[in-house]
């Protein structure tokens, strides 16, 4: 099953907990120093939470959890068979998980991801990792100005 995912900056990550699990009736299926998933299940949805990071309230990214690597690569696949730059990740740790994923940006500049998650990871705190279709940034770059999306 895929399902959307929305990434939000918080600027209280309890009270954001304490919302989202009564707005989706669910409770965050991770929860780490600055960082909260849920995966709700209707609607289909991936909410991640991130603590301190950019204007609270704002979109942090967007993307697609898909089932596997194949899912990743087909969508990296179909993209740049239509022109769009792509930024390409396997195996990275980001947000505590490992994950393979491919990055595009939307005309406006959301960036979207299409993921997997491989498996779950723990990680340093306030490692957030970024990554521009142009380059080929290393996911979890610990510098405050490249963690300006989260995975």
């Amino acid at each position: 099953m895929s399902r959307v995912q929305l990434a939000l900056n918080v600027a209280d990550l309890d009270g954001a907990i304490d919302f989202y699990s009564k707005l989706f009736d669910t409770p965050p299926a991770k929860v780490r120093p600055g960082y909260a998933n849920f995966a709700v299940p209707d609607p289909p949805l991936k909410l991640i939470l991130i603590a301190g990071n950019d204007e609270p309230g704002s979109l942090n990214h967007l993307g697609v959890e898909v089932e596997s690597t194949d899912d990743v690569a087909a969508a990296q696949e179909r993209l740049a068979g239509e022109g769009v730059p792509t930024a390409t990740e396997d195996e990275v740790t980001c947000c505590y998980a490992v994950q393979d994923k491919v990055w595009v940006d939307a005309p406006d500049g959301e960036p979207w991801e299409i993921y997997t998650v491989l498996a779950d990871a723990e990680m340093p705190g306030g490692e957030l990792r970024t990554v521009e279709p142009e380059d080929s940034a290393v996911c979890c770059d610990s510098a405050p100005e490249s963690a300006a999306r989260c995975c």
